[in-house]
């Protein structure tokens, strides 16, 4: 499970609440830029309508020897997940500041798979206590580190 592209911004500015695995609709210049790796997920974001899940603002690359057919490069892409899965996120997505996101694109089994998350945003707080936390971890594996090492 090869990463192509994953989403940094996704786990600081969200409170990923759950995660699915969906299939994405791609034609052929698209699977090839993504396995040059040119694409860039940051600012994508999921919608469901009525019965199907689009995937909007995901930057795929034109393919350099592509030719006249070649994709756009920010176009919509529809998601591929089981009826009981969309009916899932139909349901959690309705909620007020829930949104659908990408974690990341990745290769499985040769076929291209979407990590859609749900989540909430985060507010400026949440991510400064997430930083303390994060140095005060970091500070307290360097004492005992260095503790072992001077026995």
């Amino acid at each position: 499970m090869a990463d192509i592209v994953s989403n940094s911004k996704a786990r600081r500015d969200y409170h990923v609440l759950e995660v699915f695995e969906a299939g994405i609709v791609l034609r052929g210049t698209e699977v090839k830029a993504l396995r040059a790796g040119k694409a860039q997920i940051a600012d994508a974001f999921a919608r469901v309508d009525g019965d199907q899940v689009f995937l909007h603002n995901a930057h795929i690359d034109e393919y350099t020897h592509g030719n006249l057919s070649n994709h756009q490069p920010k176009g919509v892409r529809k998601l591929l997940l089981h009826k009981s899965e969309i009916r899932k996120l139909i349901g959690v997505s309705a909620v007020k500041g829930n949104a659908l996101f990408p974690l990341s694109l990745y290769w499985k089994n040769g076929k291209v798979k979407v990590s859609l998350a749900v989540g909430k945003g985060k507010v400026e707080f949440d991510k400064r206590e997430d930083i303390k936390k994060r140095e005060s971890d970091r500070e307290l594996k360097r004492v005992t580190m260095h503790r072992l090492k001077n026995r």
